[in-house]
């Protein structure tokens, strides 16, 4: 799995102060109840002796120690249901003052043993949500409600989209990372490239990868900004390595951006720096493959020609669609 390294971070400190939050918060019980009942108090006096007991004589050695901690074991046992008991005749549960964890299978260390605990494994993916940049999007845009019928006026573009779903889909499920492969989606606007897109990402974050969702102008804003200390970004991409190390990264309306050295060079240095990491990366365009090539250095043309599979998305503005069938 590639969950990215500051998300792993945020996600274990977050782990950390709701553990420490459960046992605080199981500390204030217990002396809530020893201030009201000193009966309760004695009791755990008690069990927290023959507690201290047993370890000392686990330390110490000798002679029928296991017979005796096991008699011990069983002393303590017997105080706490008593002091169930004693709980429930008061009004209170009778784990009033355990410590009450989120996820009991791990107690809210994310771990159980040395596997990861499945509660952190659906935090990572949440937080892989935000941290993709397209959290919102992934809410609507997935493969199940992308349909296919508005591009059933041509026979041709309907199966022509279907292969397309039928491949993408595929290359998502199947992701894996460093052995994927490079996407390139061709197109005019509201032909489904974004929608697919955003799927792409929702379903390799679901199994457990880094994914980074940018648009080509909020990607350079961010290189603009590291370089020269000025631009603006939609994106929250405060360290840059993660432009090259995500395990998949999604590039949108490649083409829109003001072309000009800085932007052209920063295009290839990412392009060419994940190709050789062996990262996964798609892009999508409104431009044609022949437009493309005239904007953009041979050197960015040859690489997206050659390292990646063209994908021609095809059909009337589904956006446009919409709009006119809500009119009726």
């Amino acid at each position: 799995m590639g969950y990215s390294r500051e998300n792993i971070r945020r996600v274990r400190e977050a782990y950390s102060e709701k553990a420490q939050k459960a046992r605080e918060e199981a500390q204030i019980r217990r002396d809530e109840l020893w201030i009201k009942f000193p009966d309760i108090k004695a009791i755990d006096r008690e069990i927290a002796d023959i507690g201290f007991q047993a370890v000392r004589m686990a330390v110490g050695g000798g002679e029928g120690v296991p017979e005796k901690i096991q008699k011990f074991k069983e002393q303590s046992l017997e105080l706490q249901r008593i002091r169930g008991e004693m709980l429930l005749e008061k009004g209170y549960p009778s784990d009033y003052t355990s410590v009450h964890y989120e996820c009991e299978k791990c107690e809210d260390t994310g771990y159980v043993d040395t596997k990861m605990c499945d509660c952190m494994k659906r935090a990572l993916i949440l937080a892989g949500y935000e941290s993709s940049g397209i959290s919102r999007l992934m809410r609507s845009q997935t493969f199940d409600t992308f349909s296919l019928d508005y591009y059933k006026k041509s026979p041709d573009v309907y199966d022509k989209m279907k292969q397309n779903f039928d491949f993408i889909k595929s290359f998502a499920e199947g992701f894996s990372a460093g052995a994927s492969a490079n996407l390139a989606f061709f197109g005019g606007t509201g032909l489904g490239k974004t929608h697919l897109s955003t799927a792409v990402a929702k379903t390799v974050i679901d199994k457990g990868y880094d994914v980074l969702y940018v648009t080509a102008l909020s990607m350079l804003a961010d290189f603009e900004k590291e370089r020269f200390g000025s631009g603006y970004s939609d994106t929250d991409v405060s360290d840059l390595s993660r432009y090259y190390d995500a395990d998949l990264l999604i590039v949108d309306d490649i083409g829109t951006e003001v072309n000009n050295q800085f932007t052209v060079s920063t295009i290839y240095n990412i392009i060419n720096t994940r190709l050789s990491k062996g990262k996964s990366t798609v892009i999508s365009t409104n431009l044609t493959p022949a437009e493309l090539r005239t904007r953009y250095w041979d050197r960015i043309a040859s690489r997206i020609f050659g390292e990646y599979t063209p994908i021609i998305f095809e059909g009337t503005d589904v956006r446009m669609q919409k709009l006119m069938s809500d009119k009726k």
